[in-house]
């Protein structure tokens, strides 16, 4: 598959995702955000830097500690604060949205 290929892909889950989100309700509201990663500073780090100062983040290690699940909430103005969000995570290598 060619590099468009992948973005076009991307695009489509994402814009399932804002339609959905639209449909469920009205805006402003509080989103669940929830990803996996390595456990390693550097990419907790970065998967914090996502989230504003006002947002609830919670961080689980897993049972042998090779894992970290990072579930955040926070106030979102729209749906596509949200995919932003998502665009913006995508970019952290490893990561595993949920």
């Amino acid at each position: 598959m060619n590099y468009q290929g992948r973005n076009n892909m991307a695009d489509d889950k994402f814009q399932s995702l804002k339609d959905k989100l639209n449909e469920a309700g009205k805006w402003p509201r509080v989103y669940f955000f929830k990803f996996i990663i390595k456990a390693d500073n550097k990419k907790l780090a970065q998967v914090e830097a996502l989230f504003g100062t006002e947002a609830e983040v919670k961080i689980k290690q897993s049972h042998k500690g090779n894992y970290l699940s990072i579930s955040a909430k926070e106030l979102m103005l729209d749906a596509e604060s949200i995919i932003e969000r998502y665009r913006k995570a995508e970019k952290i290598e490893g990561l595993l949205s949920l």
